[in-house]
């Protein structure tokens, strides 16, 4: 049986379509996105209203932005993993901790990533005790 492509427009609308329910699923059922959707519509438009460069910005939000990438590649690996059997495998155990670490990894770029271009903003001179 030959799988039917789509094409065109069609193929962009579907793919919208399958994004839209992807997100939607995940929001309501994984409570690690909806935490990261609510710390990036905080985080990107205090990015914007910072007084840093263009591409300081432009990190800072990337940075938010790959966070929830990799968070959604591992629920990507945890689904299937568990689709393939819920019985405890080694290399099943391997596949989720390797996409834990992974979502660990881009929170810590992140927070170097804010740190790092966010502590210069800070009036230190202000917060010295006299």
């Amino acid at each position: 049986m030959e799988l039917k492509k789509r094409t065109g427009i069609s193929r962009i609308l579907y793919a919208g379509l399958n994004t839209y329910n992807g997100l939607r699923h995940n929001f309501i059922h994984e409570a690690a996105i909806r935490q990261e959707i609510i710390a990036a519509t905080i985080m990107i438009p205090f990015a914007c209203w910072l007084d840093v460069s263009t591409s300081e910005r432009l990190l800072m939000i990337c940075s938010v932005l790959l966070v929830i990438i990799v968070e959604l590649l591992n629920t990507a690996i945890e689904a299937t993993v568990d689709r393939v059997g819920l019985d405890y495998h080694e290399l099943s155990g391997l596949a989720k901790d390797t996409g834990s670490a992974a979502v660990f990894f881009s929170l810590l770029l992140c927070s170097i990533v804010w740190l790092v271009i966010g502590i210069p903003l800070l009036d230190l001179q202000a917060l010295s005790i006299p």
